[in-house]
């Protein structure tokens, strides 16, 4: 066995991280998981990294890896410089940790990162396929020439350029600081027969073939196709990884994708262990038994995961389908009727058709009732979203810019039962085989267009197989369907036409992810999901999976609460008893009434500490009414976040961070009251408002709340069913809704003391915070008696002592 204190990359480890890295240890090593709720301060990411990489040096564990996955940027680079310290500071004897950063295609390609080739983030996926498909086709069994010679024309166009005194900075392709063997250009190859037949190919990724050795059965093993030792590397970075595989003129991804089951400590998101698609075509081979997985920022497990098995399929992809299974069916039509195109291209392709059909079990039969079938759902969509805004929405023809996103559920979303597109489709004799065959045919109809046109490109017909598939056989209960309407623009549409404004999706909702989740979870050996905002753990055992796993299959599951260690003197914590910050008592935006007047009066006093003060409110709209309040009664600048892209959301934290003493107002639901560092002076003080609930009238809020109902309603010891005013069954409400949403205010709250030399004060405002009530939720903050329950007029008494002592120190 190890010594994890010798992995450990401080000098002395917290009580805490004492006890979570042993009893972390302990519990995978019966296959179990620890779930951690640890205040910032806890050392929770050190604490995972420690427990993790000490099994998987141990000889006696089975552990190969730990894989770490967040769903914050930012906490993804806490994992590196963890991962940094721990090898900086190891035994003289020990080889370094090895680690690496899991990114998509368009952070790594260098010809996307450098805007090269006419390859950006937009066509990258489907460049990279088709050139690596031609690549493939150039260099494999029965291809014109070798990856080698293909890598080396490339860098012969380069030397040629640079023989050419053609030396400028357009000339030569270099990322990641480092230059590359190639031109910016793709080259093509040319065999030397006719004029202007020449293939564009990848030289990265033929040298990347290249580098990959064949063994006796044809295959390579990828992993000696890495261009450098990476159990001597320590953590590697996407900039890392670009940098080095670039040097050597070969391929990040395939690289990155190669060295992806030898390293010790693998980096990436929730998509990376929780994505159909990603698991399937990328890493899958990391969700085993051998793997000690690491969740962090778990609270956010369950919706990110809800996301992620969710599905849906598009107006817009349904008209491409329809295209697609045309453009197939079409040569085969013409030569049945005898029509030919000038020269038998039609032939040509007919035949390739049937060739394709014949090695497959579609029938051309088949490819028709899809079209027919797709055609009549497109039909069907049209009707009923220009039946709901007749209905809702007079006169909208008229005023399509005035239309927003909205949703068309297909059942009552509070009575599980079959959806109306199923009834519709029985109804107009399309049976079982047109919902369960359309996958099937989707995958043929890409691979005749991919053959017919040479280039891999993502086609609309698998897509749209695949969710017609899983609209069948999916249940009515955990399962919720209805109509997206997302607001966009398309000037090709009719003027009237709903399709301008709109783009219509058939959307198949997963409720409950508790199932995937655990599924999920039990493949691995054991880990660790922690978050400063867990509680009620219970609840997150449950909407997990983690109480399946230890209930069905003897899996240990620990739990460990650590809160705040560091010194009471330095902050104040404050509960007020203010007037509910509902719609009820609030009204619109805008509206003067009480509750507002006293939101309003008690943010400001907040507001007028010194320092830098976050304040969050339940919405964007909430955002800036609080925002224009407070630009008339506190004197610092006011700067107020809306729902925007990253770039423009970054420029303005830099804002806030920079000179003296502001305001910044956000969405409890945006992305400044997660996972930023608001370390040292950044942050004196935040102050939520109201209980983040999100829109209960949803269709789907109310279709996951009544499948959390059936779901976990009947659990023994369930926490709501005592509660006044709760459903029959009690949890859906609380789990679905509640829970969620006090994790949001504890989470912004949670920016403010953030290491052991932060000062400052932390305000929740609404009586659902303060005091015990049918809707309180005073049980769900931290059980350390910290949130001192306060009146309004209170407020002020306790912010002006805070201050005076601050100042007396």
């Amino acid at each position: 066995m190890t010594d994890w204190r010798s992995i450990f990359g401080h000098a002395e480890p917290y009580d805490e991280q004492v006890d979570g890295i042993e009893t972390a240890i302990e519990t995978a090593r019966e296959g179990g998981y620890t779930v951690v709720e640890g205040a910032c301060g806890t050392g929770k990411t050190m604490l995972a990294l420690t427990a993790g990489i000490d099994l998987v040096r141990d000889p006696d564990s089975d552990y190969e890896r730990v894989l770490v996955l967040t769903s914050v940027k930012q906490q993804l680079r806490q994992f590196e410089a963890d991962l940094e310290t721990i090898n900086e500071n190891l035994p003289d004897d020990w080889r370094p940790v090895s680690g690496l950063t899991l990114v998509g295609k368009a952070d790594v390609c260098p010809y996307n990162r450098e805007g090269a080739a006419e390859i950006d983030d937009g066509n990258v996926y489907d460049r990279c396929e088709t050139l690596r498909d031609r690549t493939r086709d150039l260099t494999g069994e029965g291809g014109e020439t070798t990856a080698q010679n293909l890598a080396a024309r490339a860098r012969s166009q380069q030397i040629g350029l640079a023989d050419s005194g053609r030396t400028n900075s357009g000339t030569y392709l270099e990322t990641a600081g480092e230059p590359t063997p190639y031109p910016r250009d793709l080259p093509e190859y040319d065999d030397g027969g006719a004029a202007g037949v020449a293939t564009e190919y990848c030289p990265f990724y033929a040298q990347y073939l290249e580098d990959l050795p064949e063994s006796e059965d044809g295959t390579g093993d990828p992993a000696e196709a890495v261009p450098y030792d990476f159990t001597q590397a320590g953590m590697v970075t996407p900039e890392d990884l670009v940098a080095r595989a670039a040097r050597n003129g070969t391929c990040p991804h395939s690289v990155m994708g190669a060295a992806l089951g030898q390293v010790e400590v693998v980096v990436g998101n929730y998509y990376h262990a929780f994505d159909p698609r990603t698991v399937g075509s990328f890493t899958g081979a990391l969700l085993d038994d051998s793997t000690f997985v690491v969740c962090d920022e778990a609270h956010m497990l369950e919706p990110r995961v809800r996301d992620l098995v969710s599905d849906g399929v598009g107006d817009r992809t349904l008209r491409d389908a329809e295209t697609e299974l045309s453009r197939v069916i079409q040569p085969v039509k013409f030569e049945r009727e005898g029509r030919r195109a000038e020269g038998g291209s039609q032939t040509a392709d007919a035949d390739l058709v049937r060739a394709e059909l014949n090695d497959s079990d579609v029938t051309y039969e088949e490819l028709n009732r899809t079209l027919e079938f797709i055609g009549d759902l497109r039909a069907e969509l049209d009707r009923r979203v220009t039946a709901y805004l007749d209905r809702n929405h007079r006169g909208w023809k008229s005023n399509l810019n005035d239309l927003e996103d909205d949703e068309l559920p297909l059942r009552d979303p509070a009575e599980p039962a079959e959806d109306e597109i199923t009834e519709w489709a029985r109804e107009a004799g399309y049976g079982d085989a047109e919902w369960v065959r359309a996958e099937a045919v989707g995958a043929v109809v890409a691979r005749i267009l991919n053959e017919a046109e040479d280039e891999e490109r993502t086609r609309a017909a698998p897509a749209v197989g695949r969710v017609l598939g899983e609209w069948y056989r999916r249940d009515h209960t955990d399962y919720f369907r209805e109509i997206e309407l997302e607001r966009t623009w398309d000037d090709t549409e009719p003027a009237d036409s709903w399709r301008r404004a709109y783009n219509a999706r058939l959307a198949l909702h997963n409720c409950v992810p508790s199932d995937a989740i655990g599924e999920r979870l039990a493949a691995f050996g054991g880990g660790v999901l922690m978050s400063a905002t867990l509680e009620p753990i219970d609840a997150f055992t449950e909407v997990t999976g983690l109480e399946y796993l230890a209930r069905e299959e003897d899996r240990p599951i620990v739990e460990r609460r650590y809160g705040l260690h560091f010194p009471e003197e330095n902050r104040e914590s404050f509960a007020v008893a203010a007037p509910k910050f509902t719609y009820d008592n609030r009204g619109y935006p805008g509206e003067e009434n009480p509750t507002r007047t006293h939101y309003a009066d008690a943010v400001s006093k907040v507001a007028r500490l010194p320092g830098n003060v976050l304040v969050g409110m339940p919405s964007y709209a909430e955002a800036e009414w609080i925002a224009g309040e407070l630009e008339e009664r506190v004197d610092k600048p006011v700067l107020l976040d809306a729902s925007s892209d990253d770039e423009t959301t970054q420029s303005l934290k830099a804002e806030f961070f920079a000179g003296d003493g502001k305001v910044l107002v956000t969405s409890l639901r945006g992305t400044l009251t997660e996972g930023v560092d608001y370390s040292g002076d950044r942050l004196s003080a935040a102050v939520v408002c109201g209980v983040p609930i999100v829109n209960t009238s949803s269709p789907r809020t109310k279709a996951v709340r009544r499948a959390y109902d059936d779901a976990f309603g009947d659990v023994p010891g369930q926490r709501s069913g005592s509660k006044p005013g709760a459903s029959a069954s009690g949890v859906g409400f609380e789990y679905a809704l509640t829970i969620p949403a006090v994790r949001k205010a504890r989470q912004a709250i949670g920016r403010v003391i953030r290491s052991p030399e932060d000062v400052g004060v932390r305000v929740l405002l609404d009586e659902r915070y303060a005091r015990d009530s049918w809707d309180s939720v005073r049980e769900y903050l931290p059980d350390d008696g910290e949130f001192q329950s306060v009146s309004s007029d209170m407020l002020e008494y306790g912010l002006e002592r805070f201050r005076s002592r601050l100042e007396s120190a």
